[in-house]
């Protein structure tokens, strides 16, 4: 059975040797994530996945992250997020 966490991007270190440190915020706590070139460094997010979510810092897109039996993430899935209050207006501006 797979898992899955949804949160936001909040903060991205890449670095000149292509690494890349993505800190993930979901469930009132911080994940850091990241990406290695190098085998030898511990690097538990694939480069492509990585790429996408350090695309989304600062943005209004939302992630959720699915994950193999054995932690390893599998993909990826990005959404608009929005805050209440919009969701809020929109419903009364449709009931007008």
């Amino acid at each position: 059975m797979t898992s899955s966490i949804f949160g936001e991007v909040i903060k991205v270190r890449k670095f000149t040797n292509g690494d890349i440190e993505i800190d993930f915020h979901h469930e009132e706590k911080i994940t850091e994530y990241r990406y290695s070139a190098d085998p030898i460094k511990t690097s538990n997010f694939p480069k492509n996945l990585a790429e996408t979510l350090a695309l989304t810092l600062d943005t209004n897109i939302c992630i959720e992250i699915f994950f193999h039996d054995d932690g390893t993430p599998n993909y990826i899935e990005l959404e608009q997020c929005g805050n209440d209050e919009d969701e809020y207006d929109d419903d009364q501006n449709e009931e007008l």
